[in-house]
């Protein structure tokens, strides 16, 4: 199960559902996902990341990234686009 996140810096700091849940949930909004719909992509994005990472104590945030873009792509693929244009207009 995962506890902690190594952050691009190399800080440690608690993982945090409730951060993916909101990225996801800002993702969907700007996707025009309906709010049922964003209810259950958060979940499953949340399933699969708990089950890929079970067994891990520690993660990158890269990897979890990588993890939950994967899954939006498969699944939905407004979204992730949505999160990416996101990343890039912060750069």
């Amino acid at each position: 199960m995962i506890e902690k996140v190594i952050k691009k810096s190399g800080q440690k700091e608690d993982y945090d559902e409730n951060k993916i849940k909101n990225s996801i949930k800002k993702a969907c909004e700007e996707a025009g996902i309906s709010e049922d719909r964003t209810e259950e992509i958060i979940n499953i994005v949340l399933d699969h990341i708990n089950n890929v990472f079970k067994e891990r104590e520690e993660i990158n945030s890269s990897e979890i990234r990588e993890a939950i873009l994967g899954k939006l792509d498969e699944i939905e693929p407004s979204v992730s686009e949505a999160w990416r244009n996101y990343e890039e207009a912060q750069k």
